[in-house]
């Protein structure tokens, strides 16, 4: 026992070293120590003995889930999140819980209770958010594998900006039980609970331990759906989608050279490709809309310029309106949600057939990067377009770090134009300037329900890739 002890607080020293840096972790669950006494009989599970760092938002037994929201303290939760009871089931130490931004509503990571949660790569950049203290603590070296969750990109962001790999699986793959939403019922844009490592092999291993009969019996809701290992180990050539710009948020020189090096590097390694024109774009912005009873975090504090930016998409993405309004709740009638949800399925089945015209499997695409100067990520609300566009078609997805930016990246930046040569673009120069060194990625993205070939395609870049630096 006193080896073990001595084991589990290796990764607490390590968590507290990256922590002092960083300012990534909200509480350190001491009662992983207690779990030491119980875990053996969990020997068999695909994580045991593994510690696991988690996302504040998901509920532990008798620990709050503010979600960064000062009225939310002092409301202990009454039992783990049903993610939290399988990872225990399957051996895992949940050891720490990690920063997120005030009520999930940016994508950098800061909020009145916490803090502000800084890059590990550069500490004057951010961390990327909604999951930031997960991209920073593992990306700092602080965390093996990490539990996130995904809205708009809330997983892929932070790993983009820390230099990581993380996943969104399909919508409903796993459970939701637990977690803490600041809007109950919203279901247009789901929210999706999923693995953040610094390998594709961890995010397979911890949705492997996940999808198990164990979850499948605590939340009936989750279709009961093993992991795929054989689709995930596949070699077979790929039908590859390419996709370097969407044509609203131009990527930065260092994001557009990524994708194109990795299409090379999947090229010549047998797999093919059709040039993938984005169907008719359709996104939601982030909810603008605060509880009362706290402070708001400075971020956040951006509603004057929202109408600005709005309208900018709506000229560019006129059927983006209809799904923009049932995000921000201000429909008026029950038939006017359902019809709202009527053009989200069938904007779903538009792309899904688009895909199989094109003769698709999976599709290689920009992620947001590289990591932000701070106060950009409140300002650039629509740059995520290349993320949450994902979650309202439910598609999987993952981002795998594949490079870092250069000094010839740097200098094209200063050219940089953008789509519409306008404030917006402005901006989103100014927010990723002086980033030299810092991370490169890309995004995987598969149809629904298939995220062992999602995954499988990350493994995929990601071998070529460190097989090219060799």
């Amino acid at each position: 026992k006193l080896i073990s002890n001595c084991l589990c607080l290796f990764p607490f020293q390590q968590t507290l070293a990256v922590n002092q840096k960083l300012n990534c972790c909200t509480e350190i669950l001491l009662e992983s120590l207690d779990q030491l006494t119980t875990v053996g009989s969990n020997k068999d599970g695909l994580l045991y003995g593994v510690p696991v760092s988690v996302k504040e938002n998901i509920t532990f037994k008798n620990h709050d889930c503010s979600c960064g929201v000062v009225i939310n303290l002092d409301q202990p939760a009454e039992k783990d999140s049903v993610l939290v009871q399988v990872l225990k089931k399957q051996g895992a130490i949940p050891f720490v819980r990690t920063n997120l931004p005030q009520a999930l509503l940016n994508y950098d990571c800061s909020n009145p209770i916490y803090g502000q949660t800084v890059n590990p790569h550069n500490p004057q950049k951010t961390s990327g958010g909604s999951s930031g203290g997960e991209g920073a603590l593992i990306g700092g070296g602080g965390s093996l594998l990490g539990i996130g969750t995904d809205i708009g990109g809330s997983i892929r962001i932070p790993a983009s900006f820390c230099g990581i790999c993380g996943f969104k699986p399909t919508a409903g793959r796993l459970s939701l039980q637990g977690l803490r939403p600041i809007y109950r019922g919203q279901k247009s844009v789901p929210s999706s609970p999923g693995p953040m490592a610094r390998d594709v092999d961890s995010l397979a291993l911890c949705m492997q331990a996940l999808l198990c009969d164990h979850m499948f019996s605590l939340d009936p809701t989750v279709p009961p759906l093993p992991f795929n290992m054989e689709i995930y180990r596949s070699s077979r050539p790929l039908r590859i989608g390419y996709l370097e710009s969407d044509g609203y948020t131009h990527p930065s020189p260092s994001m557009a050279r990524g994708v194109r090096e990795v299409k090379a590097l999947l090229e010549q390694a047998g797999h093919t490709f059709s040039v993938s024109e984005q169907t008719v774009f359709s996104c939601a912005n982030d909810l603008f809309h605060f509880r009362e009873g706290g402070p708001v975090d400075p971020c956040l504090d951006i509603l004057e310029i929202l109408h600005l930016c709005l309208n900018r998409f709506f000229v560019t993405f006129p059927c983006a309106r209809n799904c923009i309004q049932t995000f921000c709740f201000i429909l008026r009638s029950v038939p006017e949600l359902w019809k709202q949800h009527a053009a989200v399925e069938d904007y779903i089945q538009e792309t899904i057939a688009h895909w199989r015209s094109c003769n698709i499997d999976v599709l290689l695409c920009p992620v947001i990067g590289p990591a932000y100067n701070f106060l950009y990520c409140g300002k650039l609300s629509t740059a995520v377009s290349y993320t949450i566009l994902y979650n309202l078609l439910t598609f999987p997805a993952g981002v795998v770090t594949v490079s870092t930016v250069t000094t010839k990246d740097e200098e094209e930046l200063k050219h940089y134009k953008g789509c519409y040569q306008d404030m917006w673009d402005k901006l989103f120069k100014e927010a990723v300037s002086g980033g030299e060194g810092l991370p490169v990625a890309v995004q995987c993205v598969a149809l629904p329900w298939q995220d062992e070939l999602c995954l499988r395609f990350m493994k995929e870049v990601e071998q070529l890739v460190k097989e090219s630096k060799k």
